[in-house]
């Protein structure tokens, strides 16, 4: 006689209490073998079959989570397990939501996917991941059903049917009782805003409800006020009063303000020795007499806790404690210091790089196994990551292994590196001007930068192409190389000239890298119109130049694209010796010769958010550049200097500007070039949109440049120019990468000049 056991089973017979287990059989069984069903039993040949160890049994099965329902029978000393499957889901889909982009990415992240075996708290949790994630959208009273259909015996389909419902828009927010402080220093903070005039402007508030962030928005607008020393203010949750017949809201909030608290003493207490105590209070954020600020109170725990962190804790703590002094209204501090145990590093787990190597990432790494912790150097290290442009974003964290062991946890978020870029603007001279270039920074996850690139204008053809690789078989030297071919097609003369170089370097002391190489450029300049001046003296420059170069940066600068903080510097200098035939010698008997060329550029950048707690940038930025010859030597036209346009001096066509003499027959200005030019610049950014990564940059431009060349005895020279200019650049981090909308306004600008009102570009600027 066959007996049936199930899992509400509670007795088995005594007849059952004296069998041992001969075999053991499954049935109803593919998602699992036989073997690992056995172990997941844990019954084995021989043993008595007794109702605990079936239990067990069985309570194994359904623990897998691969089973509706499963049961045992027994045949004498046969156990038959006998088992019904879930099924498994071929589709999941979406309806009612937009287009198939849109609905996909609503389904991501959900947590159920094809393939996946059916279980109906899973599908229960999915359609409420995706209620929520329409209520972030702005969507109010979302419906959403789930409809099941068999595919086969095996499998079924699940489709998610979606009534997204109607989006919730904000017309009025009130703070009722906010005496002290504006509505906007209020609203600024919170996630849900009133709707503004031109909602529909990216950088606009739309107005647009998100419902999840109601119950954080109050503490935000409370952490307004103790940034402004109201530490007693009182903010009630949000009541947000709905109009269904419009979806349109008013959002009231409760405010008891309290009184406003200056900083009294500052004090630190610790036990670690090689702390300076005095120093480290000279450089804290809240001053005595200052109003109280707990963004700065923040600001100085972190501050210590870095401090401290540099000596080997990497867990340590700073409490500070408050006494208010409720009659003179001011709060003493005390920063108690506990540091913990020092610690270690064990190990650098690196995740988030899909293309980038693990090799790559610890190359900027400057914490390895082994090391003792330190604060300075995991900050650099995220710098570091952040100045290579490989990543939206870098995080890296510690993690406790033991007592005194650590893990460092990277975790990167890959951007784009690989772009067709594409850049130009208008001007007066050049006319339309358009440049393009296929590049990649960081090429099959290598590090390596390659490009591909052209200009081009009615007067211009330019092509290069270039390789950098910043770190040879991961060692501190590299190496780059350039190819490049221009023709420049100028008012009076035609530059044309094919040349490359070859660089080698190598990084010192963590922030500095030096390089040296050679270059050769092969030159031919010819005059457009013979009758300027016959004897060719400024413009028919044909010669030959093999340069020696030599190159120093330095960059402490926290990110490639958008830096917040940190300075950035170059210098190059030229040694170049020319050969070739001269036109006409009669003035430089010594014909072509040496020469030498110095440049620099230095930029500091400096973000205010922690200071006025807006995300102000600003940036003072600094280029030079000289050159040399012999007075008996001439030095061609294409080798001198020329100023204007992005990166120099904003609202003129580039390289426009130059010391120019003035031809006696016929007044015309012809630029014959500086050897000393040099200028300045001033920026101001401010955020527009932080959704679509728009800032708006406002700047002042100042420039120079001039001559100790006299070149002809002849001409009225003017050798010495000096321009300034002024204006806005939309700065648009895109998925095709940087771009750059300049919009400049000259200041000084004289007849003659050639300007360019409007110039847009793509790509990184230094």
């Amino acid at each position: 006689m066959i007996k049936k056991i199930t899992v509400s089973w509670l007795l088995i017979g005594s007849l059952l209490l004296a069998q041992r287990v001969t075999d053991i059989r499954f049935e109803g069984l593919s998602l699992l073998s036989p073997a690992t069903a056995k172990n997941i039993a844990k019954i084995r040949i021989g043993e008595n079959i007794t109702k605990e160890k079936i239990n067990n049994s069985i309570k194994n099965f359904f623990a897998q989570g691969y089973f509706k329902n499963v049961w045992v029978d027994q045949d004498k000393g046969t156990l038959i397990y006998h088992f019904k499957e879930k099924v498994a889901i071929a589709n999941v889909d979406i309806k009612g939501y937009g287009s198939e982009d849109e609905g996909k990415k609503l389904l991501a992240g959900i947590w159920l996917k094809k393939g996946d075996l059916y279980d109906a708290r899973h599908v229960k949790q999915a359609k409420q991941a995706i209620i929520t994630k329409l209520n972030k959208k702005g969507y109010y009273d979302s419906v959403v059903d789930v409809s099941i259909s068999p595919v086969g015996k095996s499998s079924v389909s699940i489709i998610f049917n979606v009534n997204k419902g109607s989006k919730i828009f904000i017309k009025k927010i009130n703070f009722i009782g906010a005496k002290k402080l504006s509505k906007s220093d209020l609203e600024s903070k919170t996630v849900n805003k009133e709707e503004e005039v031109f909602s529909w402007i990216p950088w606009r508030n739309s107005g647009k409800a998100v419902v999840d962030q109601l119950p954080y928005d109050s503490y935000r607008v409370k952490n307004v006020y103790m940034q402004n020393g109201y530490i007693d203010a009182k903010v009630s949750k949000p009541l947000m009063r709905v109009d269904f017949g419009s979806y349109n809201a008013k959002i009231d909030y409760e405010i008891t303000e309290g009184v406003q608290y200056h900083v009294g003493t500052v004090t630190i207490s610790h036990n670690i020795k090689g702390l300076d105590i005095n120093k480290l209070e000279n450089s804290l954020s809240l001053i005595k007499g200052k109003i109280f600020n707990v963004k700065r109170m923040r600001k100085d725990i972190k501050f210590l806790e870095d401090k401290v962190g540099n000596v080997g804790y990497a867990y340590v703590k700073v409490l500070p404690k408050m006494q208010k002094d409720i009659k003179n209204k001011v709060i003493n501090i005390e920063y108690v210091i506990q540091p913990g145990e020092a610690v270690t590093i064990n190990d650098v787990i690196i995740s988030g790089n899909d293309t980038t190597k693990d090799r790559v990432i610890r190359r900027y790494i400057y914490l390895t196994p082994g090391d003792k912790f330190n604060a300075k150097d995991l900050k650099d290290s995220k710098n570091a990551l952040g100045r290579t442009g490989f990543f939206e974003k870098v995080d890296i964290k510690t993690k406790r292994i033991s007592k005194d062991k650590i893990n460092l946890l990277v975790k990167v978020k890959e951007t784009a590196t690989g772009s067709i870029s594409v850049g130009g603007g208008y001007g007066s001279y050049e006319g339309l001007m358009l440049n393009a270039s296929v590049s990649d920074k960081n090429i099959f996850g290598s590090g390596i930068n390659t490009a591909l690139g052209f200009e081009l204008s009615k007067i211009s053809k330019n092509y290069n192409f270039s390789f950098s690789n910043p770190k040879v078989w991961d060692s501190m030297y590299s190496l780059s190389m350039d190819f490049y071919k221009k023709n420049y097609e100028y008012t009076d003369y035609t530059q044309d000239q094919v040349g490359g170089d070859i660089m080698f370097g190598r990084e010192f002391y963590r922030y500095f890298h030096a390089s040296t190489g050679i270059g050769y450029v092969d030159n031919k300049s010819t005059v457009n119109d013979s009758s300027i001046y016959e004897n060719g003296i400024f413009y028919n420059d044909k010669y030959k130049k093999l340069s020696f170069f030599g190159t120093l940066n330095y960059d402490t600068t926290d990110d490639y694209y958008l830096p917040r903080e940190g300075m950035k510097a170059n210098i190059n200098f030229e040694y170049g010796k020319l050969s070739g035939n001269d036109y006409n010698s009669t003035l430089y008997p010594g014909g072509y010769g040496d020469m030498s060329k110095i440049s620099a550029k230095v930029g500091f950048y400096y973000g205010l958010e922690d200071l006025i707690d807006y995300d102000l940038i600003l940036r003072l930025k600094g280029r030079y550049s000289k050159i040399n010859s012999n007075d008996n030597e001439k030095l061609p036209i294409a080798e001198r200097l020329f100023t204007g346009g992005a990166g120099s001096i904003r609202g003129f066509d580039s390289y426009s500007l130059s010391p120019y003499f003035i031809d006696p027959k016929n007044g015309k200005r012809n630029l014959i070039g500086g050897t000393d030019k040099s200028s300045i610049s001033l920026e101001a950014s401010i955020p527009l949109s932080e959704a679509a990564k728009m800032r708006l940059a406002f700047f002042y431009d100042y420039g120079k440049i001039s001559t100790d060349r006299h070149d002809s005895s002849d001409s009225a020279i003017v050798d010495n120019i000096t321009r300034s200019s002024t204006g806005v650049v939309l700065e648009w981090r895109s998925g095709f990468g940087p771009i750059n909308l300049i919009f400049a306004k000259p200041l000084d600008d004289k007849p003659g000049d050639k300007t360019a009102k409007f110039e847009f570009s793509m790509g990184s600027k230094f």
